[in-house]
């Protein structure tokens, strides 16, 4: 086999293996209008970096502090890209707005004119539902919207030593986006708590981060604050690395286990957790559950659990594998 055929067949490959993905994710990591802030999805914004032989991002959208969201992603990118241009968007600053458009929705409705995608949702469902809802004939061109959300009936969040129960924030932020993204008839998996909840990174796990490479040590002085507040809240110092497992599924998806074409629905329940959005905690609250025994017009498939190894590749991940 002679050199240009091999070259050809890796290429074919890299291609083949590769999943176009449009990212849109509320990302607040090192916001400092409160310190600390959550640090999930700068983590999986890294992480989908490293590996470009499983996915390759073809658009970035803001949603919830879309401006910080913005710099923020464009500096991330200036770090770890590997040198790849990836356009960003801002979105919904509020996730209050569904069906009304911003530079994002009309960037992401432009992007599947062109081709079919599959959408990582690690935020409200803000920009996503009014993508929908005023464009309802785009819904074909989505190969799924992979969300950070949902749980089976009975369970609560219960990070650490389990002394304390926190919210759904994802769905619990913006209710009806969800109730419009379902309504579409798009194929949807969630990947919530149930299932990162298996994740734990504590200090040394990223201790590495602490060198001399800007990046690096600016994620690493994020990562430290919200690691002792989960001392400080949880028990634990270190946290759960949430929104990872939706990308997860995208590139390492034999290392979760599903339910399949299991029914979900929305439910008004007595509320579970010790806070609410805004710092409102109202006496019942919509929960986003799924289980065989429902009887729901709407079927997702559920990652429920996270196998041993999955953490190991985020750790490598964040290891930078290339010299700037």
């Amino acid at each position: 086999m002679n050199k240009l055929l091999v070259l050809f067949c890796f290429i074919s490959t890299l291609t083949f293996a590769q999943k176009k993905v449009w990212l849109d994710t509320d990302l607040m990591i090192g916001l400092p209008e409160r310190a600390p802030r959550e640090v999930d999805d700068g983590i999986t914004l890294m992480m989908a970096l490293q590996h470009p032989d499983k996915i390759n991002l073809v658009g970035i959208s803001t949603i919830t502090y879309a401006d910080y969201g913005y710099e923020t992603a464009q500096k991330l990118l200036r770090w770890y890209s590997r040198g790849k241009t990836i356009p960003v968007y801002k979105g919904s600053d509020k996730a209050n707005d569904m069906g009304t458009e911003n530079d994002a929705t009309r960037a992401l409705a432009d992007a599947l004119r062109k081709e079919k995608l599959t959408i990582l949702a690690i935020g409200p469902l803000t920009n996503i539902a009014t993508l929908l809802k005023n464009h309802p004939e785009l819904a074909s061109q989505i190969e799924e919207v992979v969300v950070c959300a949902g749980r089976t009936p009975g369970y609560s969040f219960k990070p650490g030593l389990e002394k304390i129960t926190v919210f759904d924030y994802n769905f619990e932020k913006d209710v009806e986006s969800f109730r419009t993204v379902l309504d579409a008839g798009v194929k949807m998996v969630l990947s919530g708590f149930e299932c990162s909840v298996y994740l734990f990174l504590g200090k040394t796990d990223f201790e590495f981060l602490n060198n001399r490479f800007q990046g690096d040590k600016w994620v690493y002085d994020q990562l430290t604050p919200w690691a002792l507040r989960g001392k400080k809240l949880f028990g634990i110092e270190g946290f759960i690395p949430y929104d990872v497992t939706p990308l997860g599924h995208i590139t390492h998806p034999e290392f979760f286990k599903y339910y399949k074409d299991i029914p979900v629905q929305i439910n008004v329940k007595k509320n579970d957790a010790a806070s609410g959005i805004g710092g409102v905690r109202p006496d019942e609250k919509a929960f986003l559950e799924v289980s065989y025994d429902f009887q729901s017009k709407w079927k997702v498939d559920y990652a429920y659990k996270t196998l041993p190894g999955f953490e190991e590749i985020l750790i490598e991940s964040l290891k930078r594998k290339y010299v700037k």
